[in-house]
Protein backbone atom coordinates (compact mmCIF):
# COMPACT_ATOMS: atom_id res chain seq x y z
CA UNK A 1 0.00 0.00 0.00
CA UNK A 2 1.79 3.36 -1.29
CA UNK A 3 1.79 5.91 1.64
CA UNK A 4 -0.91 8.94 1.67
CA UNK A 5 0.41 12.05 -0.48
CA UNK A 6 -0.12 15.20 1.44
CA UNK A 7 -0.28 17.50 -1.62
CA UNK A 8 -0.35 17.72 -5.08
CA UNK A 9 2.67 20.02 -5.63
CA UNK A 10 4.86 17.13 -4.40
CA UNK A 11 5.29 13.45 -4.54
CA UNK A 12 6.43 11.82 -0.92
CA UNK A 13 9.85 11.17 -2.50
CA UNK A 14 10.78 14.87 -3.26
CA UNK A 15 9.67 15.78 0.26
CA UNK A 16 12.16 13.00 1.81
CA UNK A 17 15.23 14.50 -0.75
CA UNK A 18 13.67 18.05 0.78
CA UNK A 19 14.21 17.00 4.07
CA UNK A 20 17.92 16.64 3.56
CA UNK A 21 18.36 19.64 2.07
CA UNK A 22 18.46 23.21 2.94
CA UNK A 23 18.53 27.36 1.16
CA UNK A 24 21.94 28.51 0.55
CA UNK A 25 21.81 32.48 1.45
CA UNK A 26 24.70 34.03 1.34
CA UNK A 27 23.59 37.06 3.05
CA UNK A 28 22.85 38.04 7.27
CA UNK A 29 20.00 39.32 6.69
CA UNK A 30 17.76 38.23 9.38
CA UNK A 31 15.32 39.22 11.92
CA UNK A 32 15.48 39.29 15.96
CA UNK A 33 13.59 35.94 17.03
CA UNK A 34 16.11 33.37 17.44
CA UNK A 35 16.46 30.51 14.51
CA UNK A 36 18.86 28.57 12.70
CA UNK A 37 20.49 31.10 10.70
CA UNK A 38 23.98 32.83 11.91
CA UNK A 39 23.54 37.06 12.00
CA UNK A 40 26.35 39.44 11.03
CA UNK A 41 26.44 40.45 14.75
CA UNK A 42 27.80 38.26 17.80
CA UNK A 43 25.50 36.69 20.45
CA UNK A 44 25.21 33.72 21.89
CA UNK A 45 25.27 30.14 20.69
CA UNK A 46 27.10 27.04 20.64
CA UNK A 47 29.42 27.74 17.60
CA UNK A 48 32.40 29.56 18.67
CA UNK A 49 33.75 32.56 16.29
CA UNK A 50 36.55 34.30 18.24
CA UNK A 51 38.21 36.47 21.56
CA UNK A 52 37.75 39.85 22.28
CA UNK A 53 39.14 41.76 25.07
CA UNK A 54 37.12 41.63 28.59
CA UNK A 55 35.48 44.90 29.47
CA UNK A 56 33.57 45.86 32.85
CA UNK A 57 29.88 44.60 32.77
CA UNK A 58 30.62 41.73 30.31
CA UNK A 59 29.22 38.67 31.41
CA UNK A 60 31.98 36.94 33.26
CA UNK A 61 30.39 33.83 31.92
CA UNK A 62 32.41 33.95 28.60
CA UNK A 63 35.56 34.44 30.34
CA UNK A 64 37.93 31.94 29.22
CA UNK A 65 39.87 30.77 32.70
CA UNK A 66 42.09 29.00 30.73
CA UNK A 67 43.99 32.00 29.03
CA UNK A 68 43.67 33.79 32.31
CA UNK A 69 45.48 31.53 33.80
CA UNK A 70 48.30 31.58 31.17
CA UNK A 71 48.50 35.03 31.13
CA UNK A 72 46.88 36.88 34.02
CA UNK A 73 44.52 38.42 31.18
CA UNK A 74 40.69 38.23 31.00
CA UNK A 75 39.45 37.55 27.23
CA UNK A 76 35.87 36.82 26.40
CA UNK A 77 34.74 34.04 24.15
CA UNK A 78 32.55 35.49 21.21
CA UNK A 79 30.26 33.01 19.48
CA UNK A 80 28.11 33.12 16.63
CA UNK A 81 24.34 34.90 17.04
CA UNK A 82 21.70 32.32 15.51
CA UNK A 83 18.70 34.43 14.00
CA UNK A 84 15.40 33.43 12.38
CA UNK A 85 15.83 34.16 8.67
CA UNK A 86 12.26 35.02 7.13
CA UNK A 87 11.67 33.30 3.26
CA UNK A 88 8.63 35.38 1.55
CA UNK A 89 7.69 33.60 -1.96
CA UNK A 90 6.39 35.85 -4.37
CA UNK A 91 4.68 33.91 -7.22
CA UNK A 92 3.31 35.75 -10.18
CA UNK A 93 -0.26 35.05 -10.92
CA UNK A 94 -0.70 37.40 -13.79
CA UNK A 95 -2.19 36.28 -16.98
CA UNK A 96 0.61 35.45 -18.82
CA UNK A 97 1.78 32.75 -16.27
CA UNK A 98 -1.48 30.49 -17.29
CA UNK A 99 0.65 29.62 -20.52
CA UNK A 100 1.72 26.46 -21.18
CA UNK A 101 2.39 25.37 -17.64
CA UNK A 102 4.27 28.39 -16.83
CA UNK A 103 2.42 28.66 -13.03
CA UNK A 104 2.16 25.12 -11.98
CA UNK A 105 6.20 24.98 -12.73
CA UNK A 106 6.03 27.93 -10.26
CA UNK A 107 3.88 26.47 -7.78
CA UNK A 108 5.74 23.79 -7.16
CA UNK A 109 9.18 25.46 -6.56
CA UNK A 110 7.27 27.77 -4.35
CA UNK A 111 6.13 24.71 -1.96
CA UNK A 112 9.40 22.96 -2.10
CA UNK A 113 11.33 26.49 -1.10
CA UNK A 114 8.61 26.76 1.69
CA UNK A 115 9.62 23.29 2.64
CA UNK A 116 12.64 24.04 2.99
CA UNK A 117 11.84 27.23 5.54
CA UNK A 118 9.40 25.35 7.31
CA UNK A 119 11.82 22.63 8.07
CA UNK A 120 14.53 24.83 8.67
CA UNK A 121 12.75 26.56 11.62
CA UNK A 122 12.38 29.62 9.34
CA UNK A 123 9.30 31.80 9.15
CA UNK A 124 8.04 31.46 5.48
CA UNK A 125 5.68 33.62 4.02
CA UNK A 126 3.73 33.77 0.26
CA UNK A 127 1.93 36.19 -1.76
CA UNK A 128 0.47 36.54 -4.96
CA UNK A 129 1.43 39.06 -7.44
CA UNK A 130 0.02 40.13 -10.07
CA UNK A 131 -3.95 39.01 -9.70
CA UNK A 132 -5.64 42.90 -8.66
CA UNK A 133 -5.88 40.85 -5.18
CA UNK A 134 -3.58 41.29 -2.10
CA UNK A 135 -4.07 37.25 -1.37
CA UNK A 136 -1.44 35.87 0.67
CA UNK A 137 -0.56 33.71 3.39
CA UNK A 138 0.27 35.39 6.44
CA UNK A 139 3.92 34.11 8.14
CA UNK A 140 3.92 30.63 9.71
CA UNK A 141 6.27 28.12 11.21
CA UNK A 142 6.95 24.96 11.52
CA UNK A 143 6.34 21.63 9.89
CA UNK A 144 2.70 22.04 11.18
CA UNK A 145 2.46 24.82 8.93
CA UNK A 146 3.14 22.38 6.07
CA UNK A 147 -0.84 21.80 4.96
CA UNK A 148 -1.46 25.18 5.15
CA UNK A 149 1.09 26.25 3.05
CA UNK A 150 0.34 23.22 0.95
CA UNK A 151 -3.48 24.77 0.36
CA UNK A 152 -2.81 28.06 -0.28
CA UNK A 153 -0.13 27.29 -3.05
CA UNK A 154 -2.81 25.24 -4.49
CA UNK A 155 -5.38 27.42 -4.85
CA UNK A 156 -3.47 29.97 -6.71
CA UNK A 157 -4.67 30.92 -10.17
CA UNK A 158 -3.22 32.97 -12.81
CA UNK A 159 -5.57 35.90 -14.10
CA UNK A 160 -4.85 39.76 -13.86
CA UNK A 161 -2.46 42.57 -15.31
CA UNK A 162 -0.84 44.35 -12.08
CA UNK A 163 2.86 45.19 -12.90
CA UNK A 164 5.23 43.36 -10.96
CA UNK A 165 6.52 46.34 -9.63
CA UNK A 166 3.70 47.68 -8.12
CA UNK A 167 2.50 43.97 -7.00
CA UNK A 168 6.03 43.72 -4.93
CA UNK A 169 5.32 46.86 -3.48
CA UNK A 170 1.74 45.90 -2.30
CA UNK A 171 2.82 43.15 -1.28
CA UNK A 172 5.86 44.74 0.90
CA UNK A 173 3.06 46.93 3.04
CA UNK A 174 2.01 43.67 4.14
CA UNK A 175 5.22 42.47 5.18
CA UNK A 176 7.71 42.83 8.26
CA UNK A 177 10.57 41.03 8.45
CA UNK A 178 14.27 40.22 6.64
CA UNK A 179 15.89 37.17 5.08
CA UNK A 180 15.17 35.56 1.13
CA UNK A 181 12.69 37.07 -1.60
CA UNK A 182 12.17 34.30 -3.74
CA UNK A 183 10.37 35.46 -7.18
CA UNK A 184 9.09 33.15 -9.35
CA UNK A 185 7.53 35.07 -12.49
CA UNK A 186 8.35 35.22 -16.15
CA UNK A 187 8.82 38.82 -15.99
CA UNK A 188 7.00 39.60 -18.73
CA UNK A 189 5.43 43.05 -17.24
CA UNK A 190 4.70 46.63 -18.59
CA UNK A 191 5.89 47.02 -14.83
CA UNK A 192 9.53 48.98 -14.00
CA UNK A 193 12.04 45.80 -13.24
CA UNK A 194 14.48 48.08 -11.87
CA UNK A 195 11.86 49.67 -9.10
CA UNK A 196 11.18 46.46 -8.12
CA UNK A 197 14.46 44.87 -7.20
CA UNK A 198 15.06 48.10 -5.32
CA UNK A 199 12.02 47.47 -3.16
CA UNK A 200 12.80 43.99 -2.32
CA UNK A 201 17.01 45.42 -1.54
CA UNK A 202 15.42 48.28 0.36
CA UNK A 203 13.42 45.89 2.82
CA UNK A 204 16.08 43.62 3.26
CA UNK A 205 15.98 41.16 1.34
CA UNK A 206 19.00 38.79 -0.73
CA UNK A 207 16.71 38.07 -3.63
CA UNK A 208 16.02 35.10 -5.65
CA UNK A 209 14.65 35.74 -8.69
CA UNK A 210 13.72 32.32 -11.28
CA UNK A 211 12.16 33.43 -14.76
CA UNK A 212 9.55 30.62 -16.36
CA UNK A 213 9.61 30.85 -19.83
CA UNK A 214 7.16 28.95 -22.13
CA UNK A 215 8.43 26.70 -24.53
CA UNK A 216 6.58 28.75 -27.33
CA UNK A 217 8.78 32.05 -25.83
CA UNK A 218 11.66 31.09 -25.57
CA UNK A 219 12.02 29.01 -29.32
CA UNK A 220 9.16 30.12 -31.19
CA UNK A 221 7.38 28.26 -33.93
CA UNK A 222 5.76 30.44 -36.23
CA UNK A 223 5.19 31.19 -39.82
CA UNK A 224 3.10 33.41 -42.98
CA UNK A 225 0.78 36.60 -41.42
CA UNK A 226 -0.59 36.60 -38.10
CA UNK A 227 -1.67 38.73 -35.30
CA UNK A 228 -0.18 38.74 -31.67
CA UNK A 229 -2.55 39.52 -28.93
CA UNK A 230 -0.84 40.68 -25.34
CA UNK A 231 -2.79 38.17 -22.94
CA UNK A 232 -2.75 40.95 -20.12
CA UNK A 233 -3.28 43.75 -22.09
CA UNK A 234 -5.48 42.89 -25.27
CA UNK A 235 -2.56 45.14 -27.27
CA UNK A 236 -2.38 44.01 -30.90
CA UNK A 237 0.34 43.55 -33.83
CA UNK A 238 -0.06 42.29 -36.76
CA UNK A 239 2.99 40.65 -38.36
CA UNK A 240 3.63 39.96 -41.82
CA UNK A 241 7.75 39.39 -41.80
CA UNK A 242 8.24 36.76 -39.90
CA UNK A 243 12.17 36.20 -40.34
CA UNK A 244 13.27 39.63 -39.30
CA UNK A 245 10.90 39.44 -36.34
CA UNK A 246 12.18 36.52 -34.52
CA UNK A 247 15.81 37.74 -34.78
CA UNK A 248 14.36 40.62 -32.80
CA UNK A 249 12.79 39.08 -30.89
CA UNK A 250 15.48 37.02 -30.01
CA UNK A 251 17.76 39.74 -29.63
CA UNK A 252 15.55 41.32 -27.41
CA UNK A 253 14.64 38.31 -25.02
CA UNK A 254 18.45 37.95 -24.74
CA UNK A 255 18.77 41.53 -23.65
CA UNK A 256 15.90 41.33 -20.83
CA UNK A 257 17.58 37.89 -19.93
CA UNK A 258 20.68 39.92 -19.21
CA UNK A 259 18.90 42.80 -17.59
CA UNK A 260 17.70 40.69 -15.23
CA UNK A 261 20.67 39.09 -14.21
CA UNK A 262 22.58 42.24 -13.87
CA UNK A 263 19.52 44.02 -11.63
CA UNK A 264 19.83 40.72 -9.29
CA UNK A 265 23.41 40.72 -9.41
CA UNK A 266 24.27 44.75 -8.45
CA UNK A 267 21.63 44.04 -5.39
CA UNK A 268 23.77 40.77 -4.07
CA UNK A 269 21.00 38.55 -5.69
CA UNK A 270 20.76 35.63 -7.59
CA UNK A 271 19.04 34.93 -11.01
CA UNK A 272 18.22 31.65 -13.36
CA UNK A 273 16.20 31.43 -16.72
CA UNK A 274 14.57 28.26 -17.36
CA UNK A 275 11.78 26.51 -19.28
CA UNK A 276 8.24 25.57 -18.03
CA UNK A 277 8.50 21.90 -19.56
CA UNK A 278 11.74 21.24 -17.32
CA UNK A 279 10.83 18.56 -14.71
CA UNK A 280 10.56 20.06 -11.28
CA UNK A 281 12.71 17.23 -10.01
CA UNK A 282 15.41 18.36 -12.70
CA UNK A 283 15.07 21.99 -11.57
CA UNK A 284 15.29 21.60 -7.92
CA UNK A 285 17.53 18.90 -7.38
CA UNK A 286 19.79 18.95 -10.22
CA UNK A 287 20.05 23.07 -11.51
CA UNK A 288 19.43 24.42 -8.61
CA UNK A 289 22.02 22.91 -6.20
CA UNK A 290 24.28 22.90 -8.95
CA UNK A 291 23.91 26.68 -9.24
CA UNK A 292 24.33 26.72 -5.16
CA UNK A 293 20.79 27.97 -4.77
CA UNK A 294 20.50 24.89 -2.44
CA UNK A 295 22.84 22.81 -0.76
Amino acid sequence: MSATQITSLLTNRDLDRLARLRLNATRRFTNRARGEHLAAKGGASTEFCDFRDYSPGDDVRFLDWNIFARINRPYLKQFHHEEEQHIVLFVDCSTSMSFEDKLPLAQKLAAAFGVLGLRGAEKVSVHALGSGTTACLRPCTGRASLAKMFTFIESLTSGGDVPIDAAIESALRQHRGRGVAIVLSDFLTTGDLRRAFNHLHSAGFETFALQILAPAEIAPDVAGDFRLVDSETDATLDISNVGDLLALYHEYRAAHEAQLTTLCQQRNGRFLSLSAAEPFERVFFEILRKKGWIV
